[in-house]
C-alpha cells in the first residue's frame, strides 16, 4: 500500500498519539550524574566551562546526594580532585582520600543511591596522565597495581561499582582479582571499554584539573576512526570480568554503541561528556538552540542507539522535567 492509503502523519497529529507510539522513552532510571569532589569545607564552586556544574567538598556532596535522590536519579559517579598531587597518584588509593570520604558520606546520607567511582590516576598525578610514567611514557603493567589498589579502596569505602577509565591493557582482570581477594567480590566493574582520544573532553579537564603536562593520551586511549577495535576492546574486558561496558564519548560514537548493543547482552553505558554538554548550553545561551529540547533529544538518541545507562551532567535538569 502507498499514498493516499498510507498516511504516516495520522499517528503524529497530537501529543497523545505521539506519546502512545513512541519507540524510545527516556526515564530517570536511565541517568547517572557525574560529581566532582574537592577538599575543603562548604565548597560549592562553579565550573566556568560547564554551565550549571559545580565542584563540591565532601560535606556538600553528601547534602547534594539527597537532592539527587529526591529527583529520582538512581546513581552518581564520583571524580576526586585532591589538594596534593604526585608522580604516582598516591591520593588515588588513600584511605582518607577525597573520593573515599565522599563515598562514605553519600552512603551515610543516602544509602539507597548507587555510588560509582571513576578509577584512574589522571586526577591524582602531577603530570596528568592515567598511569605511571617512565621517560615520558605511560607504563602499562606497573600502572595496574596502582589502579587495582584504588579500586579496592573505593570498594572498602562502600562503592557499589568501580569504573576504570585509564585504558591500560589488563586493568579489568587486575581490578577483579584485587576486589575478590579483598572480600569485595560483590562490587561490580563498569569498564570504560571503548574510550576514545576525543576533542570533547576539554571542559572536564578544567573541572578535574587533569590536563596532561606533556604529550597527550592518544597512545592509550582509542583512535577515533576505529570501530572494530572498539568491539574487540569490549570483548576482552568482558573476558577479564567486566560486568558492564561503556562507550565514551556518546554522540560521535553512536555507531559504536549500536554495534555493541547488537553484540553484547550486558548493560551498556554511554558517557555524554563535558564537551557534548557544554556545546548545547553554549548554543542555547546564544539563542541558536532550544537548550532543553536539544539536550533531551541528544539523550534520547543515546538511549535509542542502545544505552541502558547514560552518564550526563544534564541529569538533574532533565530529571526535573521528566514524568515520574
Amino acid at each position: 500500500m502507498t499514498f493516499p492509503e498510507v498516511r504516516m502523519r495520522r499517528l503524529r497529529r497530537t501529543e497523545t498519539l505521539r506519546r502512545m507510539r513512541r519507540e524510545t522513552t527516556l526515564s530517570r532510571d536511565d541517568l547517572i550524574l557525574p560529581l566532582f569532589v574537592v577538599e575543603g569545607q562548604g565548597v560549592r564552586e562553579s565550573v566556568a566551562s560547564m554551565p550549571g556544574v559545580l565542584r563540591y567538598s565532601v560535606d556538600q556532596v553528601a547534602s547534594e546526594a539527597k537532592v539527587i535522590r529526591d529527583l529520582g536519579i538512581p546513581a552518581v559517579i564520583l571524580f576526586g580532585i585532591p589538594a596534593h598531587k604526585d608522580a604516582t597518584g598516591r591520593g588515588a588509593d588513600a584511605q582518607d582520600g577525597v573520593v573515599q570520604r565522599a563515598v562514605e558520606a553519600i552512603k551515610h546520607s543516602t544509602p539507597e543511591l548507587c555510588v560509582i567511582t571513576d578509577v584512574c590516576l589522571c586526577e591524582y598525578t602531577d603530570h596528568g596522565h592515567c598511569g605511571i610514567i617512565q621517560d615520558e611514557e605511560v607504563q602499562n603493567d606497573p600502572s595496574l597495581e596502582r589502579l587495582a589498589a584504588s579500586a579496592v579502596s573505593h570498594a572498602n569505602a562502600g562503592a557499589d561499582i568501580v569504573a576504570p577509565s585509564d585504558m591500560m591493557d589488563g586493568r579489568v582482570a587486575a581490578i577483579r582479582a584485587a576486589l575478590d581477594a579483598s572480600g569485595s567480590e560483590h562490587v561490580a566493574i563498569l569498564s570504560y571499554a571503548a574510550k576514545f582520544a576525543s576533542a570533547f573532553y576539554g571542559p572536564f579537564r578544567d573541572a578535574a584539573e587533569s590536563t596532561p603536562s606533556f604529550g597527550d593520551r592518544r597512545a592509550y586511549q582509542m583512535d577515533p576512526p576505529n570501530g572494530r577495535e572498539a568491539l574487540r576492546e569490549m570483548r576482552l574486558d568482558l573476558e577479564e570480568g567486566a560486568d558492564a561496558l561503556m562507550v565514551k564519548p556518546a554522540l560521535p560514537y553512536l555507531d559504536i554503541l549500536a554495534a555493541a548493543r547488537a553484540n553484547f547482552e550486558v548493560p551498556l553505558a554511554a558517557y555524554h561528556v563535558s564537551g557534548e554538554y557544554s556545546m548545547i548550553h553554549a548554543a542555547a545561551e546564544r539563542g541558536w538552540l532550544d537548550g532543553p529540547r536539544a539536550m533531551e533529544e541528544a539523550l534520547v538518541s543515546i538511549k535509542r542507539a542502545g544505552a541502558d545507562w547514560i552518564l550526563t551532567y544534564a541529569a538533574k535538569e532533565v530529571a526535573a522535567r521528566l514524568s515520574p
